[in-house]
């Protein structure tokens, strides 16, 4: 595979852990459990709009698949996971269905992007999901150390509820891209990447990562 090409893998996350490099300096990374991606389909602008590689990722037991993904991806094999990844304008890919990708595609120092789904929190009010104060607590105030407060008003006509009003409600469980995180290292043998910092996602996120 042309190397312009492998600068994208999946994985799912582990949990955080510190790492210390040679000069002695521990990290803060959280490990990511990756694996082979098989190419499924190569996109291109003529027949489906726009160019992209579509990979497929992870096993699943067929009996739990539907009979189009089955038949998408042929004897390719039975893939949990499908994402694609958009080629730059002007660009063709050089691979072809059936090519795979390892996790050893990144190399440590590689500045990345990650892309996951964040952690669902339910049904929340305005001071976890917004992050507000609160109201008051004096001046016979009761019971509202975390109301959002007025939200209509006479300010307004009909004194309505304007659109975009910051009140509670679900939270959480947004796609979610986090840029200018660096490969701390890969461990070729487990197939699982460090990357620094934090990334979104519960234990089990499935993660997209991007190298520049």
């Amino acid at each position: 595979m042309s190397p312009e090409f492998m600068r994208f893998i999946l994985g799912e996350k582990l949990a955080m852990t510190q790492i210390f490099t040679e000069d002695g300096v521990v990290h803060p990374v959280t490990a990511v459990q990756s694996g082979q991606m098989t190419v499924v389909q190569i996109k291109n602008k003529k027949k489906d709009g726009y160019d992209a590689i579509q990979y497929g990722y992870g096993a699943r037991n067929e009996k739990n698949i539907n009979k189009a993904q089955i038949g998408h991806a042929k004897t390719l094999g039975n893939f949990r996971y499908f994402r694609e990844e958009r080629l730059a304008d002007g660009k063709e890919a050089t691979v072809k269905a059936g090519d795979t990708v390892s996790p050893e595609v990144l190399n440590v120092g590689d500045i990345v992007e990650v892309s996951a789904i964040s952690k669902g929190k339910g049904f929340q009010g305005v001071v976890k999901r917004h992050m507000f104060e609160g109201g008051r607590r004096s001046h016979g105030q009761k019971h509202s150390e975390r109301e959002a407060g007025s939200i209509g008003g006479g300010g307004r006509k009909g004194g309505r509820v304007a659109k975009g009003m910051r009140m509670p409600g679900r939270m959480g469980a947004d796609r979610v891209t986090v840029k200018n995180l660096k490969i701390v290292a890969v461990d070729a043998g487990t197939n699982q990447i460090f990357v620094s910092g934090a990334i979104p996602g519960r234990r089990g996120t499935l993660i997209e990562i991007k190298a520049r």
